[in-house]
Order: structure tokens, then sequence, then C-alpha cells
């Protein structure tokens, strides 16, 4: 039988988030709690500060599946880059210290592939066939490439290279913020940056996340894409949802087929 709950914890550069997610209808069944992430961001105080979270959560259930995502490529484990946080994390085997001071078994993933999991199984691209691809603006571009469901994961699309730079530098909302740009002009870059996600993938739909997502009717009609372009549903909570599926659902494929 599948599992109904499951814990999620998202890990960013200012909090750290956490609660028990509904898996069937992507809610949430316990408070979000949510701690400041230590100063520095180096690995002994994130993961501290994580136990301290995992401890406020609900857990009266027993020992739920823990899903836990973070701003960095992730590899088998292991983060592979480090954005906002300290550099300590570069090369780190993630996975296995969080297991260790946690006493849990977890599953540990990139923060844009757990947002945009979280829309494919509850949100804005829930049932969608073909290529998605999901956005997060804010500080940087996360991105999250799904086709027919199944997750692509690491593809860091918001380093893609547009006029000799990252595209993260001009089209992040961070941009918007540092130049004091209008929706209008802003929007351009975006303009700049879907379309040349658009050469390249040929997606079905974009879906874009992070908390400029809830003005999406202030710069979506400055796009004029040939793909269909959304807001996301889940943007809070979003990596938390996502961390808590991939755990499961990742657990269950690797589990033996029950027998029928």
């Amino acid at each position: 039988m599948a599992a109904k709950h499951a814990i999620g914890i998202d890990i960013g550069g200012t909090g750290i988030k956490g609660a028990v997610v509904d898996l069937a209808s992507g809610e949430l069944v316990t408070d979000r709690i949510k701690l400041a992430t230590p100063d520095g961001g180096e690995p002994d105080d994130i993961v501290a500060t994580t136990k301290e979270l995992l401890g406020k959560i609900d857990q009266s259930e027993g020992d739920l599946a823990i899903g836990v995502c973070f701003p960095a490529v992730v590899k088998n484990g292991r983060t592979m880059s480090a954005a906002n946080v300290s550099k300590k994390w570069i090369g780190l085997e993630a996975e296995k210290l969080f297991e260790k001071e946690l006493g849990r078994d977890i599953h540990f993933v990139n923060d844009a592939d757990a947002a945009g999991y979280a829309e494919t199984r509850f949100g804005a691209a829930k049932d969608v066939k073909g290529v998605v691809l999901l956005t997060t603006l804010g500080t940087g571009i996360g991105s999250a490439l799904i086709n027919d469901g199944v997750l692509v994961p690491n593809t860091e699309l918001g380093h893609l290279e547009l006029d000799g730079h990252d595209a993260e530098k001009k089209a992040a909302y961070s941009a918007m913020e540092r130049e004091d740009l209008d929706w209008k002009h802003w929007g351009k870059r975006l303009q700049k940056y879907y379309s040349h996600l658009e050469m390249l993938f040929t997606p079905d739909l974009f879906v874009v996340g992070g908390g400029v997502s809830k003005h999406y009717e202030d710069f979506f009609p400055f796009l004029d894409l040939n793909t269909k372009i959304v807001p996301a549903v889940h943007r809070n909570n979003a990596g938390i949802l996502g961390a808590a599926a991939l755990a499961i659902d990742l657990l269950e494929a690797a589990s033996p087929a029950s027998d029928t």
C-alpha cells in the first residue's frame, strides 16, 4: 500500500522550513515550521538546525519518510554546487551527513527539482503530457525539466548564456530589484530568456514559480511566446511538497513489487 504521509524539508539561503505532507492531496497536515538558516550556511550548522526543525514537526504517526531539498546540484546524494550557502557544500556527501546526524534515511534533492515535481504531482503541471519547464524567479533562476511526468534532474537553466552573461544575472527577479526595472523592461528580459528556452526545448508548458509568481498578471502580458505559460500553484510550500513526494515515490520505485 502506498504511503499516505511523508515529511518535506526545504532548506534555503535564508530559511529552513518543513511539515508533514498528505501525498494524496498535496496539502500540509501539520503546521509549517520555519527556522532561520544559520549565518554563513555551513554544513554542520545547517544540519543542526534541520535536526532542531525535525524535532518541532508533529511526528505522532511515527517514523515517516523524509525528503530534503537544497539549493545545489545534487548527484547521488552529493552536493556539487552551492547557492547562497557555504562553499563547503561543494563535493560534500550531504545525504550521508544528514542521515548520520538525523539518525534517519532521507532523500536529498535540488530545490527547483522539488518545486517542479510538486507542480507535476499537485499543481499547475498535473496530468500535462510532454515537456514541462518550471522556472523559479528569485535571487537566481532555478529550473526543473519534466517529460511526461518524469523529472530530469539538475538542469540549472538559469546558467544558460545570454548576451555573454548567465541568464539569471539579467532575468532573475533580483536583477529587476537591483536595477530598479519596471515590469515592462523586466518583461523584455524574460521574453529573451523564455524565447531561448523555447528554441532549445520546444516545451509544452512553462510554469513560473518563486515569490514573484503571485504578481504574474503584472509581467505575463509582456511575454509573447508560442508556449502556454502559467504561474505555479504551490509557491512557499513547493519545496516541502516536492521533497516529500520524491522521497516516497523513489522509495516505492526502488522496492520490489508487492505480490498481487
